[in-house]
């Protein structure tokens, strides 16, 4: 009777830690999209403008290379969500920026109505130096 209970318990064993690693999907049929956005556009349209936003460590803005300060960004996102198209905001933020900071930007594109927004990386290829 111990050998049995033995096995049993080496048995659970394997059970609970194997238990983890078996596929826990649900079966689904997701619809399908194309991949190339420029085919969904008309021939006559033309792509949104983009807008740099850049952030430095300290906090300082730039729009477009221009400096400005919160106020003036707060007017230029105005004017941008107003226009048509709707530029596209890429925000470029130093490494070293406080994420407070770029939450407050990011919370004055949305109460100013912006709803194109993306944000700026360097690869490590573009860099020319791999990450340490």
């Amino acid at each position: 009777m111990t050998p049995l209970i033995d096995v049993m318990l080496v048995l659970l064993v394997i059970f609970i830690m194997a238990s983890p690693l078996l596929p826990r999907q649900i079966g689904l049929e997701l619809p399908k999209a194309s991949l190339a956005p420029q085919a969904a556009r008309g021939a006559d349209e033309t792509p949104p403008p983009v807008v740099s936003l850049s952030i430095d460590a300290a906090g300082r803005l730039q729009w477009n290379g221009a400096d400005i300060d919160a106020t003036a960004l707060s007017a230029r996102m105005h004017a941008a969500a107003s226009a048509d198209p709707q530029p596209q905001i890429a925000l470029r933020a130093d490494q070293r920026t406080p994420y407070a900071r770029i939450a407050q930007v990011m919370a004055v594109a949305q109460r100013e109505g912006l709803t194109r927004f993306g944000f700026v990386v360097d690869s490590p290829a573009s860099a020319g130096a791999a990450p340490k």
